[in-house]
């Protein structure tokens, strides 16, 4: 396909889209004190008299704040008044922000509650939800979430959601209570903990409530079914604080660690010792630093493996706290679409700019020893900043380095910002080896919901040549009844980018993602409460034109009253390949040239609030020059909000032409939890790859004893089950950590 076809096809997709949206949103009508901007407000009520936290709302506090309710739908019923009644009360004294709740229910004994982890699943439960835009600039938050057991969620909110970070941890509080006409909830949340940068007391505010049985979401301060509480822009205020709320935040969490290693092969037992210390102070009001001496993750989840078939590496997401916290500051790149209504993938995968992963991690994923590291984000003189140095220790060839990023962004009008972005790594013993990244980038946000995203940035690094530059723009209109997204990205030839992701130079991609999704009653009545047909192309040539890949995902996606999904796609795929490339040890490797097949995709999943689940994904047709048959099976079972366990399979059955060219790759993964309260729980992984007969096991038990502090004990197993093999490798690793707040 030519880019003139395209073009036409882009250009008439997004017409047509963009005349069926006019049956979209229905009018929202609510009542409630409004600010002199329009918007829904809630006033705090300063306390005369201490908070005693359990959950019962019976302080006096509460009998004198200005209550709020009114919530109204953003599912399944968009504008309509809530199903339950939520009445939410805010106050504060000189150090605390307290919220507290009434969730009514008329069948409080039908409330659904599966986890009470730290961080817990917010989708698939009871949940009540606060954001609060501590700087009332509209696109930056914190979410606290809660749900009937009173387990803990806490996540930071980056531009409207386009950066969500859930390893964001706060010291607060919360107690809940079920009660005989639903649930109530007390929340105390530091000042401390969060950053404010508003004078005037002035802050922004929105509550969400989650009734899962009716798969309902509803908002004080409404919110399209196309948004999630991320959508800031639409949030109410919050008035009555002071101007300044708190003194700045000194933490200091030193940890010390014991280990013993076997590795795999090996005779004997070794063992480890280590300690360091991070540090947080709030050098303003709305900028904070961190410092970290000696860090170590030993306590962080393995990654998952997956069958890969592909001619490149897996992508594995960052699980470093210390990396993920404030991550937000450091994106640069495209504009996501919203996930709740959409399995879209996002482009960051085609060009990460900023991959943390790059910085004390080796190529296989093992630790590389970090000296230390120091990190300053948050608002100043009107700038959004976020600035990062670190250094990393020589491990065998790979040498020890610095590395360095600033960011810099400044908002634009309601909703627009434009930011500059610069990174740099050196060796330490040679700084001749070096790489660095610049550039800019700008989001807008346009008329009738359209939102246009572009970046540009080069590279430098000595003895590479070429074109170093990339750039890449897209415009993307999200609706409750249609969706239209296009892009381009463009990569060039010598592009070097050593702190990035990024599969391939020399490329240009053009995407193209347009759906409707279309909702009648009668379908409803059966069951259905959604239909999403949709197109998810991406078409990839060389600087000069020629086709280098294609990815054309043809779908239609039927989602269910209760939460489950069923997909039927067709995907007509291509792939250019330069060097040969092998699939698996057992059969010949594919030659270099050009290869094209059609994959026929159905997938889906059952109500996931359920205690029986299944997801499953299954794939035939072509596969390189061959076939395959795929099958990707999960069955989840939840006893008790207590413990869950999950079992899946990934399995992929291939032909390549020629005789005996036959292969079957099959990963099992079994996951487990027990929480034994919302302070103690036990994580499990373990995956077999039947190829190889490789069997790896990691076994988390954390105990929360303080406020950001924990106690670690992990146990690591790599171990291969064909005969006669040497020992497997083992570790056990005990961490304490202790939060000290001055």
């Amino acid at each position: 396909m030519g880019h003139r076809h395209l073009r036409i096809l882009a250009c008439w997709a997004a017409g047509i889209a963009s005349r069926l949206a006019g049956q979209q949103e229905a009018a929202v009508l609510t009542t409630g004190p409004r600010s002199s901007d329009g918007r829904l407000e809630i006033r705090a009520l300063q306390l005369t008299a201490l908070i005693h936290l359990d959950g019962v709302l019976d302080d006096p506090a509460w009998r004198e704040a200005q209550p709020i309710s009114g919530f109204v739908q953003s599912e399944p019923d968009e504008g309509k008044p809530a199903s339950e009644r939520t009445v939410v009360w805010l106050s504060y004294d000189a150090t605390t922000l307290y919220v507290a709740a009434h969730l009514y229910d008329s069948k409080p004994d039908a409330l659904v509650v599966n986890d009470i982890r730290k961080d817990f699943d917010t989708d698939n439960e009871d949940t009540f939800e606060v954001i609060l835009d501590t700087f009332a600039d509209r696109r930056n938050g914190y979410i606290f979430a809660t749900n009937p057991a009173g387990a803990r969620a806490d996540m930071q909110v980056a531009n409207e959601g386009r950066e969500l970070n859930s390893s964001w941890d706060a010291p607060w509080s919360v107690h809940t209570r079920r009660v005989a006409d639903g649930w109530t909830v007390e929340m105390a949340i530091p000042f401390h903990a969060i950053r404010s940068g508003s004078a005037t007391g002035l802050w922004g505010v929105n509550f969400s409530r989650r009734i899962r049985r009716k798969n309902e979401v509803d908002f004080w301060a409404p919110v399209p079914r196309a948004y999630t509480l991320t959508r800031l822009s639409l949030a109410g205020n919050l008035v009555g604080l002071p101007g300044s709320t708190g003194g700045r935040d000194l933490r200091i969490t030193p940890y010390v660690l014991g280990s013993t290693v076997r590795d795999t092969g090996g005779l004997r037992y070794t063992g480890h010792g280590a300690g360091g210390a991070d540090l947080k102070f709030g050098l303003t009001r709305g900028l904070t630093l961190d410092l970290t001496a000696n860090p170590d993750f030993a306590q962080v989840e393995a990654d998952e493996q997956q069958v890969n078939l592909t001619q490149f590496p897996q992508f594995f997401p960052e699980k470093r706290d210390f990396f993920l916290e404030n991550s937000g500051e450091f994106y640069i790149g495209d504009t996501p679409r919203n996930s709740r209504i959409s399995t879209a993938p996002m482009g960051d995968e085609d060009l990460l700019l900023f991959f943390s992963r790059r910085m004390g991690l080796a190529p296989d994923g093992g630790p590389v020893g970090i000296d230390g590291g120091a990190r300053i984000t948050g608002h100043f003189a009107g700038l959004e900043i976020g600035a990062l140095g670190l250094r990393t220790r020589t491990r065998d060839t790979i040498p020890g380095s610095d590395y360095a990023v600033i960011r810099l962004r400044r908002d634009l009008f309601a909703s627009s910002d434009v930011g500059l972005i610069f990174m740099e790594r050196s060796t330490v013993r040679d700084r001749a080896d070096m790489n660095r990244v610049y550039g800019a980038d700008a989001t807008f946000r346009l008329p009738d919901r359209v939102d246009w995203n572009t970046f540009a940035v080069n590279t430098q690094t000595d003895g590479v040549t070429g074109r170093s530059w990339a750039f890449q723009t897209s415009f993307n209109r999200e609706a409750d009844f249609s969706h239209v997204k296009l892009g381009l990205l463009s990569i060039g030839d010598g592009f070097n980018d050593e702190l990035g992701f990024y599969n391939r130079t020399g490329v240009r991609d053009w995407s193209f993602d347009v759906g409707i999704r279309p909702r009648f009653a009668g379908l409803r009545q059966m069951g259905i409460r959604e239909m999403h047909p949709h197109l998810v192309w991406s078409y990839y040539t060389d600087q000069s034109g020629l086709l280098v890949a294609k990815d054309l995902h043809s779908g239609y996606t039927f989602f269910l009253n209760d939460g489950g999904y069923v997909e039927l796609a067709v995907n007509p795929r291509a792939e250019r390949i330069t060097t040969p490339l092998q699939l698996d040890p057992r059969v010949d490797s594919l030659p270099a040239g050009i290869y094209r097949w059609t994959e026929w995709l159905l997938r889906g999943g059952s109500d996931p609030s359920r205690p029986v689940t299944i997801d499953f994904s299954t794939v035939a047709g072509g596969l390189w020059s061959g076939t395959q048959r795929t099958i990707d099976l999960t069955l989840t079972v939840r006893p008790s909000y207590h413990a869950w366990g999950s079992v899946g399979i990934e399995r992929t059955a291939a032909t390549l032409p020629g005789p005996g060219q036959h292969f079957v790759e099959a990963l099992w993964t079994v996951r487990g939890n027990y929480s034994f309260t919302t302070d103690l729980f036990i994580d499990a992984l373990a995956q077999y790859d039947a190829a190889t007969h490789q069997l790896n096991a990691n076994v988390r038990l954390d105990l929360i004893h303080h406020p950001l502090s924990n106690l670690f004990l992990v146990y690591n197993e790599q171990r291969t089950t064909s005969t006669g093999v040497s020992a497997p490798g083992r570790s056990v690793i005990l961490k304490f950590t202790r939060m000290l707040a001055l």
